[in-house]
């Protein structure tokens, strides 16, 4: 392969797989139990994030009152991220006894996320007339000028009702372009789960759908053990895996996508 074939097809690669993504969280059912999983789900990101020296930003996090996230919008930008991350879309679940628990009973807790690729080329487009734009203070920590100006971005897209925010920039400008490229990204995501809903017979990979209604993986904290329900296989060691060291179940994620693809 000459020079000119190989940058061709480094470009057709971080087409297919971009090199920046949003990492979406959510708590589920559970109440403060799964915004603080929803939390945990998110710090292990950032740190298997540290760990590939990829770069990270919080866009946009809603704490819960024990310092969960009810929903957080993180930026991770660095070569391989989509690649490596796409299989993490879905719900998963934590069985543990929560310290509030009196009784020693193990609680349930859900928590979903979707993995976002920002991609350079899109063939979607949207009217200024299907968006809602509301601009408010950012709030937190900062400086003199934290809450002070209308920064933060919030967009509703009418037609489907999607809401992205935006609030780590300093602009009001810069925030509003990050909204947009997470709404971009919203949009691309639900036709491309809608598309493999329609082909999903047919579809060589049968790993995961890419919905984020799916429920992919179990964290049981007494048994010290995660399962990932797609490929049926159990990894232990939970301490280590919320620590970012994630790669033994993403290794074994895309070697069998390979394998089935072949």
């Amino acid at each position: 392969m000459d020079w000119q074939e190989w940058k061709k097809q480094e470009k057709v690669d971080t087409e297919e797989f971009p090199n920046e993504i949003i990492l979406e969280v959510r708590a589920g059912a559970g109440g403060e139990e799964a915004a603080l999983f929803a939390r945990k789900l998110a710090d292990m990101y950032i740190l298997y994030a540290g760990i590939k020296s990829w770069n990270t930003k919080v866009l946009y996090a809603s704490e819960s009152a024990l310092g969960g996230y009810k929903e957080a919008a993180i930026e991770i930008r660095g070569e391989g991220v989509f690649e490596n991350l796409r299989f993490e879309t879905g719900v998963h679940r934590i069985q543990r006894v929560p310290e509030t628990e009196k009784m020693g009973r193990v609680h349930t807790s859900t928590a979903s996320v979707a993995i976002l690729p920002i991609r350079k080329k899109t063939t979607l487009e949207i009217k200024p007339t299907d968006l809602e734009i509301e601009f408010s203070r950012s709030g937190g920590a900062g400086g003199q000028n934290v809450n002070k100006v209308e920064t933060a971005v919030r967009i509703v897209h009418k037609p489907t009702g999607i809401d992205v925010r935006s609030t780590a920039e300093r602009s009001q400008l810069k925030n509003r372009e990050k909204a947009m490229s997470i709404l971009f990204a919203k949009l691309e995501a639900k036709k491309e789960e809608e598309e493999a809903k329609k082909h999903s017979s047919n579809r060589k990979n049968q790993i995961g759908t890419a919905d984020r209604s799916e429920k992919i993986r179990t964290y049981n904290i007494l048994q010290d053990r995660i399962t990932d329900h797609r490929i049926k296989k159990s990894w232990h060691n939970i301490e280590k895996i919320f620590a970012g060291h994630i790669d033994p179940i993403i290794d074994e994620l895309r070697t069998l996508e390979n394998a089935e693809v072949l």
